[in-house]
């Protein structure tokens, strides 16, 4: 059956994001052009612009693209876990392997900062990231697995400390070591947030 122009459209946006994505975390955002772009994904250079106004607004899609499948990770790894605290450990654990990819260490954390702006960066990863966390926090507390306290604040403060995390995973030499050692802390910060046992 012959396509609609829909999912031309669709098909020819999904072929430009993967090739940014690729060519992105391979050479880098300054290290890669257009024309390395629309070739990668066997597209018109009017396409690219037919889809995104320029470099920038490309590699804004990959990033939020990335960000996007972060948050189904995090959703999937939490799927069935009955006890709330347990549920913010598995979260916090598929957040820190996500970290370990090449895309998400040079894209999304390395260069998404300097790249969009760091308000525009802080932006995206609360639009993904902070409903997530709250909700988490407030089921944990609801269940008594954590304190009560206001929640808002302990949300913004906790994916802070995820997001400096996953710079240290990125930037380290040895980024499962990095991983390692960074869970350990988030976990001792989670820890001093439990209930007090009666």
């Amino acid at each position: 059956m012959r396509r609609t122009q829909q999912e031309r459209t669709d098909t020819t946006r999904r072929a430009l994001v993967a090739a940014g994505r690729k060519l992105f975390t391979e050479a880098g955002y300054a290290g890669t052009n257009t024309t390395d772009i629309v070739r990668e994904a066997g597209v018109a250079r009017g396409g690219l612009y037919h889809h995104f106004a320029d470099k920038v607004a490309l590699f804004r899609a990959v990033h939020e693209s990335i960000e996007e499948e972060m948050v189904e990770a995090i959703v999937l790894a939490t799927d069935g876990v009955s006890d709330p605290y347990d549920a913010l450990v598995a979260g916090l654990d598929a957040f820190l392997d996500h970290c370990l990819l090449p895309s998400t260490a040079r894209i999304a954390l390395e260069q998404a900062p300097s790249v969009l702006g760091w308000a525009e960066w802080r932006e995206i990863d609360n639009r993904y990231g902070l409903g997530l966390v709250t909700v988490a926090l407030q089921a944990a507390m609801d269940a008594g697995a954590l304190r009560p306290q206001p929640v808002r604040p302990l949300a913004h403060v906790l994916i802070s400390a995820c997001g400096e995390a996953g710079l240290l995973i990125a930037a380290s030499p040895d980024p499962e070591a990095e991983r390692t050692e960074v869970r350990a802390t988030l976990l001792h910060l989670l820890a001093g947030l439990r209930t007090d046992p009666a």
